[in-house]
C-alpha cells in the first residue's frame, strides 16, 4: 500500500530545499523530528482541502476500513464535534432542532460540542448502573426512549474507559427502526476492525465513528479518523471537510499526517494475523491472572481492566506498586486499574507485569463501594450554564448550587455531573469519594 504523505516529506527532507516558511526551525533539529516536520508548501496537499498525497492517503485507510475515512490531527475531540455539527446541519436542512440522546459517560468533549452547538440534550442512561466510567445499554432502552421522544441521533461510547462494549449491532437497528441516527465514539477501538471477525461500529450498522489511531495503533499522539456510512445524506459527505475544519488548527500537523500515512502500510502489512495471535496471548495473561483470584471487567480484547477491590486492593494502590516496577498504567481509581496493552507491548513487556500481579498476595476483599449514581435535577442547558456568571468553591459547599463548568482530568474525561445540573447529595458523594475538591458553579445573585 502506498505511503504519499510520508514519501513527499522525506524526499522534500532529502532535497536541501531552502525552507522560506513555517515552520521556524527550518527543519534543524532541537527534538530530532524537525526535518520531517512541514506545513501546506507546494505538493504537500492541504488537510481540509485535499486533492492530492492526503487525499490518496485517505483513500487507502478508507478502503482499509471499509467507509469513507477522514483524517484528524486533534484526536477523537476533533471528530466527535464535526460529528455533532454535521448532525447540526441534517436537522437544520429539515427545518428542526437536534436532539441527541447521548449514553451518560460521554467524554467532556462531548459536552462541550453541546455548549458550542446548542442541541438539545437527553441522557440515556442504564436501569443497573455500576460505574459513572460506564454506559452499558441495550437496545431495549435505546427503544424505550426512541418509543416516547423523537430523537435526530443517537450517541454512544464503545467500548469505554473500562472496557465494556455495548450492541451495536441491536442498538443501531433500532435507530434506523426511528428514523434516527446513530453515533459512536469508538476512540478506544480502532483495531476493532481488524479482529478475525470485525467489531468495528461501521461493520455494526453506525453511522458516524470517529477513532483515536494513536490509542491502540502504533500513530503519533493526536492522529484519528472520522468514519462515514455508506448510507448518509449527501449533506455528510459535502460538509465532512468543513466540519473537521471548523473544529480544528489551520497548521494541522504533517508530523501526524505521516504517523497516519504509516500506519496505513503498518495495517495492510500483516496486521489482522498478528493481532490475532497477540489476542490470544493476552487471553492467555488474563486466564493465568483470573486462576490467581484477580477478577477483570469489561470485554474488549485489548485492555486489561483489574477490579482491585476483589483482590482486596486499591486501584491507585495498584498504579502505585507498578510504578515502583517501573510501569505505568492508564488510568486507576479507588476501584479500578486500567492496562491498555498492544501488540507493542510485547511478549516481554506482558510476562513482566504479569510475574510482579502474580507476586502480589491476595487480600481480603476490600468492602468500599462506590456510591450509587443516579441522574441530578437539570437546571440550565450546558449552554445557558457555561454563559453564566461562575465562582469556585469547596465541593462541601456546593449542596444545591447548579454546575457552571465541568472539570475533570484526562484520563477518564467523564463527567460526574454536567454544567446545568443541581449538585445533589448523590452527587457530592460520587465526587468525595473520587476525590474532586471543588467545584464551578453558577454564582448566586
Amino acid at each position: 500500500m502506498t505511503t504519499p504523505i510520508c514519501d513527499f516529506v522525506r524526499q522534500y527532507r532529502d532535497s536541501d530545499t531552502l525552507r522560506l516558511h513555517m515552520p521556524g526551525h527550518k527543519g534543524k533539529p532541537l527534538l530530532g523530528m524537525e526535518a520531517l516536520d512541514l506545513t501546506e508548501i507546494a505538493g504537500a496537499d492541504s488537510l481540509y482541502e485535499a486533492e492530492g498525497i492526503i487525499r490518496e492517503s485517505e483513500s487507502n485507510a478508507s478502503a482499509l476500513f471499509g467507509c469513507p475515512t477522514l483524517y484528524s490531527t486533534e484526536g477523537s475531540s476533533q471528530c466527535i464535534r464535526a460529528m455533532l455539527y454535521l448532525v447540526c446541519l441534517y436537522a437544520a436542512a429539515q427545518g428542526k432542532k437536534p436532539v441527541i440522546a447521548a449514553g451518560r459517560n460521554a467524554h467532556k468533549t462531548f459536552l462541550s460540542a453541546a455548549v458550542l452547538l446548542d442541541f438539545d440534550l437527553l441522557w440515556l442512561y442504564p436501569e443497573e448502573p455500576d460505574s459513572y466510567l460506564s454506559c452499558r445499554l441495550t437496545p431495549a432502552e435505546v427503544e424505550r426512549m426512541l418509543a416516547e421522544k423523537p430523537v435526530t441521533a443517537v450517541y454512544l461510547t464503545s467500548p469505554d474507559y473500562l472496557g465494556n462494549t455495548v450492541d451495536i449491532a441491536g442498538i443501531a437497528a433500532v435507530c434506523h427502526a426511528h428514523g434516527a441516527l446513530l453515533l459512536v465514539d469508538n476512540a478506544h477501538g480502532a483495531y476493532l476492525r481488524f479482529l478475525p471477525g470485525s467489531a468495528h461500529p461501521m461493520d455494526l450498522g453506525a453511522d458516524l465513528c470517529c477513532d483515536s489511531a494513536h490509542k491502540t495503533l502504533p500513530a503519533l499522539t493526536g492522529a484519528a479518523y472520522l468514519h462515514l456510512g455508506s448510507d448518509l445524506p449527501p449533506v455528510f459527505y459535502e460538509e465532512a471537510k468543513n466540519a473537521l475544519a471548523m473544529f480544528g488548527s489551520t497548521s494541522p500537523s504533517y508530523l501526524i499526517l505521516q504517523s497516519l500515512d504509516a500506519v496505513n502500510g503498518y495495517l495492510n502489512d500483516g496486521y489482522r494475523d498478528k493481532l490475532a495471535e497477540w489476542i490470544e496471548t493476552v487471553r492467555i495473561c488474563r486466564e493465568k491472572l483470573t486462576a490467581h483470584g484477580y477478577r477483570f471487567c469489561g470485554d474488549e480484547p485489548m485492555k486489561l481492566t483489574i477490579c482491585a477491590v476483589a483482590y482486596g486492593y486499591r486501584g491507585d494502590e495498584l498504579a502505585g506498586i507498578l510504578r515502583s516496577q517501573g510501569m505505568e498504567c492508564e488510568f486507576a481509581d479507588p476501584d479500578f486499574l486500567v492496562l491498555m496493552i498492544t501488540p507493542e507491548t510485547g511478549r516481554e513487556g506482558l510476562c513482566r507485569l504479569t510475574e510482579v500481579l502474580l507476586s502480589l498476595p491476595s487480600r481480603l476483599p476490600a468492602e468500599q463501594k462506590p456510591p450509587r449514581f443516579s441522574l441530578p435535577e437539570r437546571v440550565f442547558s450546558p449552554r445557558e450554564a457555561s454563559f453564566m456568571p461562575r465562582e469556585i468553591l469547596p465541593a462541601v459547599q456546593c449542596a444545591g448550587r447548579v454546575l457552571a463548568a465541568v472539570h475533570t482530568g484526562c484520563p477518564p474525561a467523564v463527567p460526574i455531573a454536567v454544567c446545568g445540573e443541581r449538585i445533589d447529595e448523590g452527587v457530592l458523594a460520587c465526587l468525595r469519594y473520587y476525590g474532586t475538591e471543588e467545584c464551578c458553579v453558577v454564582k448566586e445573585i
